[in-house]
């Protein structure tokens, strides 16, 4: 386009810029990217993917005991994090590889280097380069917070750190009670580390329904997880080779590593925003309008940055659509409602739709279905482990509402029922579909009783 340089300038390589890159790319647009870390950004990088491969790697430690009851011996299992390290590695970087390719291979240019804004269609590089483009981007995601008031807060590491550990603490300390959080904390667990959570809330996982929040907590508890809710760190402090930790009930105690998992803040600090007339949020994320377009007509954002909903396929839908409406001649738009959501929490959860709370606040009459059984794996491993499944329906319509699953598998189970919701299943639908026996998932079509608990 006469004038500028490029078409599309995005800045930050993740999944959100890529895809915008790519996409815009393939409609003819001269498309530059911009990365100064990694391509692949956190879910790739740092983020879901390598946490995947770890949750994999802890589950082993109780799929081995369950081998005892199905006729096997286990006696010469070991297990070396530093080995696990090395295969994770490998494979991010066979990603960040694949994901430089498929850039390149739509037409998009990559450059290695930081960007920021310099105007509302100029970038400057770190190297000291201006160029223009028609349109900006910004696709720079977040970063893990921790809070720089906390006396000793540089003693901590966050989910980035976590990943490429030396070595296994005996005993480690997650502060948060979010995804990531839980998370780590079945990861650090199933590899032998001793696991403290401290969260500041009265319960893990605010904004998921209850019932799953409790069963999840409770299933913690029983993989030897210490849960200590309502309490926070209010001082760390270095002791030998590890840390002591200090509550604000004023209670301390010792680990070889503590890990803030308080959520993530967007990543917006130097990049020239401010300069250009860009609005942020309170809590410093991009506004923009329902096609990514923020206050300055030739910049977008999608993805983490955002603040809508920090979830990779979400930024991945935001970086399409922004291609396909800018350059592509459409008119799309995302929707952010009935995401689909799984959390590698062991058990894992997935969940779909609205929580009971919430159903209950919107609609005047609210059905809900639930059951809690023991797997059938379990009749013979011996686990003491109980899946629960949840179901919440317009008691006027017969519409499901919301779909909450707390068990294995369910974050598989979690993305077919987004499209049973989406299509506006009714819980007759849900009835009448036959049951696939012997399953777990047969469950969510053989449950009659309304729960009157």
């Amino acid at each position: 386009m006469s004038g500028f340089e490029y078409d599309l300038f995005v800045i930050g390589a993740g999944s959100g810029g890529v895809r915008a890159a790519r996409i815009a790319a393939r409609y003819g647009a001269k498309v530059a990217v911009a990365e100064e870390y990694r391509v692949g950004g956190t879910c790739v990088i740092r983020g879901c993917v390598p946490k995947k491969l770890f949750v994999y790697a802890s589950k082993f430690a109780e799929e081995f005991e369950d081998a005892i009851g199905f006729g096997w011996t286990t006696d010469k299992v070991s297990f070396d994090w530093a080995t696990l390290v090395e295969n994770k590695d490998k494979e991010i970087d066979r990603l960040n590889k694949a994901y430089i390719r498929n850039l390149e291979g739509a037409g998009a240019e990559l450059i290695l280097d930081r960007a920021t804004v310099e105007d509302a269609n100029t970038v400057r590089l770190a190297s000291g380069r201006k160029v223009t483009a028609r349109y900006i981007l910004v696709a720079t995601g977040a970063t893990p917070f921790v809070p720089r008031h906390l006396p000793g807060h540089e003693l901590a590491i966050t989910s980035n750190e976590a990943f490429h550990l030396e070595r296994l603490p005996s005993r480690i300390v997650i502060v948060g009670g979010g995804y990531i959080a839980v998370e780590f904390a079945g990861i650090f667990s199933g590899l032998g580390v001793e696991t403290v959570l401290v969260c500041r809330g009265a319960q893990i996982l605010r904004g998921f329904d209850d019932d799953i929040r409790n069963h999840l907590a409770g299933e913690m508890k029983k993989k030897g997880i210490e849960l200590r809710t309502q309490a926070d760190v209010s001082a760390i402090e270095r002791s030998g080779t590890g840390v002591r930790v200090t509550l604000n009930d004023g209670t301390g105690f010792g680990a070889g590593q503590i890990m803030f998992a308080t959520g993530r803040i967007p990543n917006v600090m130097d990049l020239g925003l401010d300069k250009v007339g860009v609005e942020l949020t309170p809590h410093y994320a991009i506004k923009v309008d329902e096609y990514s377009r923020t206050a300055v007509p030739t910049i977008y954002a999608v993805g983490d940055v955002t603040n809508r909903a920090n979830l990779t396929p979400v930024a991945i839908r935001e970086g399409h659509a922004f291609a396909d409406t800018v350059f592509g001649g459409k008119d799309v738009k995302v929707d952010h409602s009935l995401i689909p959501t799984a959390v590698f929490s062991q058990p894992e959860i997935g969940t779909v739709g609205l929580t009971e709370a919430q159903a209950r606040e919107s609609f005047r009459a609210v059905d809900i279905y639930k059951t809690s059984f023991r797997p059938m794996k379990h009749t013979l491993s011996g686990r003491d482990e109980r899946m629960l499944m949840k179901l919440v329906v317009d008691g006027e319509t017969d519409r499901v509402l919301g779909c909450h699953i707390c068990g294995t598998d369910a974050g598989e189970m979690a993305q077919l029922l987004g499209i049973s919701l989406r299509l506006g299943a009714k819980k007759s639908d849900f009835d009448a579909t036959m049951a696939v026996h012997p399953t777990a998932a047969e469950e969510l079509v053989t449950m009659r009783e309304k729960w009157t608990g």
